[in-house]
């Protein structure tokens, strides 16, 4: 078992207490309880690493480097290079003059806790004359007094997200709240060249020593440890891996090769994966099997009920998209049979919840038993009450589910969005009637079994219902792909009719959450409006769409106002929370924070047309000629934002026959040249073009700084050159506002 120290936040050791690592003392810490939830394992170690090493670093010690370890059964913390006594701390206290009444004196020695004013310094100052002082040494303190007195209140006040009380102690006031029973803790502390010593403290009656215990089953006997290397040896051969990322690559890779053996291939699921591991502390991988014929349930539902319900892995043909009637479970121990006893335990609770699965795919595709009580939903929405799925959207809207409180059922939510996605395909260019069609259907299937089973495939399975009750693949298609984009990585809708209804969903849900005023918070957002915000702007930018979002803001708006017509709210800074998206989205495409900001004004509601900006201004701001325009351009509106600010009078317009110098008619002219073919240019969305037509202006503005003086002594030329500097300023701020880019 190899060690990977990580650089220590610890304070650096003075170089007279600097050793060899292998003389610095090291410590182990085991806390095993009886089964953690494997949700929460990775995350409590991590919060154990960073307690204790927190704790020592503030007690005044020091380390080289500590690593965590976890299993089901067993929090571990290996501790290496840790000083074995943290530094003697020395002051100095100033304390009154030496002429200094007796009261005066008597405070100060009891507060520097001096017995005589003999025990304290005299020192001088020219100024202050002469003074006491206390020299006060605070010696260091033993490594294990350190760690048996902060290891209490960590484990006492150990953070997880739920906790219980056990045994006969739990009855007492205080008693110890923990994930489970808290069973033992192993503290060793000591070098590799002496010795390790047991740190005792107690816990709710729980000593700390030097015993841990190996695997349940095969191996429950008491194991005598010293530190951490003969610890992780010795539990290995009690049948217990210590590192969760070894036992994930163990499981990985068995696996694998189970499927290979069986001409089949292994469908991954690391997030499976992540929790199997946290399941098992003797991985042990094997094959079950179920009946061929539930594989004509979808794939999606077999792989489901297979993973929520046993904790299996589904495969597949090498290269196919469709199932195998094979699945890989992973066991906790070595079984006597060669595990045909788990597998055959396990394959009867699979073919059960499959069975209760099929049940389900085949209810969903028949008739409800109340379509007679359907029919007005039906009128409402224009559905077909012979079809499953537009039965299952007549009952979403007849049973009023609730989508939100406040934001009304299920089915107002339907029409909000049928009437938005109206709106918005008028500019997608999606087939109204498929759109609408879509915008209907889309949340029909929370009313099908399979979903109400497992939310995980809401819009999957209204895809499925809908393509066999004979819809338009588009229709089909978008019912799925209108929730997602859902984060950074997942796949964006290019169909238009997909895009138009997902678009819908999304500022439905933003503006009405910003509408009766519940916006994300910090690190706090509940309905995910920070994910729906990035979705919009993937879907646009990706797209390609040209889409203003203040109508559509708008829009929305009357929507849920017509529905709730007590609705006060309003959607003032919903476009700022845009840009603020927006702007993490360009950055983390490469973007630079302040050709963002050049470009993004208040009122800026196309967010392709500002990323088009940002992208042609970065090519242009990295050209020679962009960086000789931008010099002379913030030099212009630095000193006239500079004039404005004390009240120097700027005309209100350039008047030509105040002209002197030849310099200030060519830069006239040439702004206006420039600005007529940049405007030209922005009317047409060529940016980089409008950036081109500026750069003209680079050497008439070099040439007017070099020959005119600005500040001249006749305040009207003075007023007439500051209005030139204007036409500069609102010349380029038409493309960026030039004075918010660095350099």
């Amino acid at each position: 078992m190899t060690f990977s120290p990580e650089l220590a936040k610890s304070r650096a050791s003075p170089p007279e207490q600097k050793r060899s690592l292998e003389f610095m003392p090291d410590l182990l810490i085991e806390l095993r309880s009886e089964e953690i939830p494997a949700r929460m394992q990775r995350k409590a170690a991590g919060d154990l690493k960073k307690l204790v090493t927190d704790a020592l670093v503030e007690a005044g010690l020091s380390y080289e480097g500590a690593r965590e370890y976890w299993t089901p059964r067993r929090m571990t913390l290996d501790i290496r290079g840790l000083n074995a006594r943290s530094a003697d701390i020395r002051e100095e206290r100033k304390g009154p003059r030496t002429d200094a009444n007796e009261k005066a004196i008597e405070g100060f020695l009891r507060a520097a806790g001096l017995s005589s004013i003999s025990d304290a310094h005299v020192h001088s100052d020219p100024k202050k004359g002469e003074f006491y002082v206390a020299h006060i040494v605070k010696p260091g303190r033993a490594a294990e007094d350190i760690i048996a007195e902060v290891m209490p209140g960590i484990i006492r006040d150990f953070p997880w997200p739920k906790s219980m009380r056990s045994g006969a102690a739990s009855a007492r006031p205080g008693s110890l709240r923990w994930v489970r029973p808290l069973q033992s803790i192993v503290c060793t502390f000591g070098a590799e060249t002496e010795e390790t010593r047991t740190i005792p403290f107690e816990v709710d009656g729980v000593v700390a020593g030097n015993v841990t215990y190996g695997h349940r089953f095969h191996a429950p006997e008491a194991i005598t440890v010293r530190r951490f290397a003969d610890y992780a040896e010795k539990l290995e051969r009690a049948m217990v891996v210590l590192d969760a990322e070894r036992r994930k690559q163990m499981i990985n890779a068995d696996a694998h090769n189970i499927a290979f053996a069986n001409g089949l291939e292994l469908v991954e699921d690391e997030g499976l994966l992540e929790e199997v591991a946290g399941l098992v502390e003797w991985p042990r991988v094997l094959m079950g099997s179920f009946d061929e014929a539930f594989l004509d349930v979808p794939s999606e539902i077999i792989r489901l009920t297979i993973k929520t319900n046993q904790k299996c892995f589904v495969t597949r043909e090498p290269g196919a998209n469709t199932l195998s009637n094979k699945f890989i479970l992973v066991a906790n121990i070595e079984a006597s049979d060669g595990g045909k006893e788990i597998i055959h335990g396990n394959g009867k609770v699979v073919r059960a919840r499959l069975s209760d699965a099929a049940h389900f795919w085949r209810r969903d595709q028949g008739d409800l038993p109340d379509l007679e009580t359907l029919t007005a939903s039906a009128e409402k929405f224009g559905l077909d009450l012979e079809k499953p799925l537009d039965q299952r959207m007549a009952k979403l809207d007849a049973l009023n589910v609730t989508f939100h409180a406040r934001l009304g059922t299920q089915g107002e939510r339907v029409a909000r969005l049928r009437a938005l996605a109206a709106a918005l395909a008028k500019v997608t260019g999606a087939d109204p009637a498929l759109v609408d069609r879509a915008a209907v259907l889309a949340k029909a299937d929370l009313r099908t079994e399979a979903v109400g089973e497992f939310p995980e495939l809401q819009g999957i399975m209204g895809h499925k219902y809908a393509a066999l009750q004979g819809e338009d693949a588009a229709v089909a298609n978008a019912i799925e792909d209108h929730y997602k984009p859902q984060g950074p990585s997942d796949r964006v809708p290019t169909d238009p009719v997909a895009v138009t209804v997902a678009l819908a969903d999304k500022l439905d849900t933003l503006v009405g959450f910003w509408a009766i005023d519940e916006k994300p918070t910090g690190s706090k957002d509940p309905y995910a409006l920070r994910r729906a915000a990035l979705g919009v702007i993937r879907l646009v930018l990706e797209g390609k769409a040209r889409l203003s979002m203040l109508p559509f803001f708008n829009i929305a708006l009357a929507g849920l106002k017509a529905q709730r017509p007590g609705l006060g709210g309003d959607v003032a800074d919903l476009l700022a929370f845009f840009h603020d998206r927006l702007k993490v989205y360009l950055r983390d495409l490469g973007a630079r924070y302040d050709l963002i900001d050049a470009v993004l004004t208040p009122d800026a509601d196309d967010l392709l047309m500002i990323a088009r900006r940002v992208e042609a201004l970065t090519a242009f701001i990295t050209a020679e000629e962009g960086k000789d325009l931008l010099a002379g351009t913030k030099r212009a509106t630095q000193i006239l934002a500079a004039e404005e600010k004390k009240g120097t009078e700027v005309a209100a317009a350039v008047d030509e026959k105040l002209f002197n110098l030849d310099a200030e008619r060519t830069l006239h002219a040439s702004i206006k040249l420039a600005s007529d073919d940049a405007r030209e240019a922005i009317v047409k969305e060529d940016f980089r073009s409008a950036m081109e037509a500026l750069a003209r202006l680079r050497e008439p503005v070099d040439v007017f700084f070099n020959d005119v003086l600005v500040n001249d002594e006749d305040a009207a030329i003075r007023a007439n050159r500051l209005a030139l500097l204007g036409l500069i300023r609102t010349a380029t701020g038409e493309v960026a506002d030039f004075s918010k880019i660095a350099g």
